[in-house]
């Protein structure tokens, strides 16, 4: 038979136990003093900083250091919660030693211990990967139902229908209604405002209002260059019939159509020549204010 299980009770045990006053409460035990700031204090080399695989039977060697300081209780409270944290584990499966009270090394790290420690490492991280699931699903949940309150509350504003036939519709009961619109109309108020769902045109331009060049603001009459602005626009040519830009800003010929004959430039005259020119026409013709000659009689 398993030691570990009690044995079988006869009756004539049972009828005895039964009559038998029945034993006093015992009290409450104390709680347990924590030791953690007073170790600390003691072995800062050990138990300060980061975390260190502590030696194997750590406790004969503080009672030893600091005989009667403290209780077997506190030093295994202690030493539990110190060698059960998340950042111990992972400093036992990093380290190559363990470390007595002053952080000497003190013995190797076995391979079962270090199996077990990330065992429970990857234990703990399923676990906080349920939790995180768990916590996006009620998120989306809780979401989903404010969403579908709030078409509720909508659709119960714009009906024509009677409340019994509004309730058989969104299938849910007349008792339910009031407190599902009562919570919808809540959620609207504490609601943020909604942004509009389009902006004007001129707004998401970069400069505002007006058409933005290169550097995101509307364009400057001086922007525009010279030779467009001092052009008259009687001598502009038609947007259609203007012919293309190639290479250095020059006109291109268009294919299938013959250039239009340009007419010959006339060479500019010099100012000798123009003042030749001018001497000549003033000897040609008389002045305006000598009168015409006489003319003599015949001998």
């Amino acid at each position: 038979m398993n030691s570990d299980l009690s044995d079988p009770v006869t009756p004539s045990d049972d009828t005895a136990a039964a009559a038998a006053p029945a034993p006093e409460a015992q009290p409450a035990a104390a709680p347990v003093v924590d030791a953690s700031a007073e170790l600390k204090a003691l072995f800062p080399a050990l138990f300060t900083g980061k975390p260190k695989p502590v030696k194997l039977r750590i406790q004969a060697d503080i009672q030893q250091r600091a005989p009667g300081k403290f209780s077997k209780a506190q030093l295994s409270a202690f030493l539990r919660r110190h060698t059960g944290g998340t950042g111990y584990l992972i400093a036992l499966t990093q380290a190559k030693t363990r470390f007595d009270l002053d952080g000497n090394p003190a013995g190797e790290i076995t391979e079962e211990h270090l199996n077990a420690a990330r065992e429970e490492l990857a234990r703990r991280r399923g676990l906080k990967q349920e939790r995180e699931q768990a916590e996006q699903e009620r998120h989306r949940l809780e979401a989903q139902q404010r969403r579908n309150r709030a078409q509720l509350l909508w659709d119960f504003e714009r009906t024509t229908l009677t409340e019994a036939n509004f309730c058989v519709l969104k299938g849910t009961t007349p008792e339910e209604l009031p407190g599902l619109l009562e919570l919808a109309r809540k959620e609207r108020a504490e609601a943020p405002p909604a942004a509009p769902r389009e902006a004007r045109r001129d707004d998401r331009r970069p400069g505002g209002a007006g058409r933005p060049d290169s550097r995101g603001g509307p364009r400057r009459p001086e922007q525009r260059s010279e030779g467009r602005r001092d052009q008259p626009r009687g001598d502009r040519l038609p947007r259609g019939d203007r012919p293309p830009r190639g290479e250095g800003g020059r006109p291109q010929p268009q294919q299938g159509r013959k250039p239009a004959p340009q007419p010959a430039e006339q060479a500019v005259p010099s100012q000798m020549a123009q003042a030749l020119q001018a001497a000549r026409v003033a000897q040609a013709e008389p002045a305006a204010d000598q009168p015409p000659p006489k003319e003599q009689a015949p001998e």
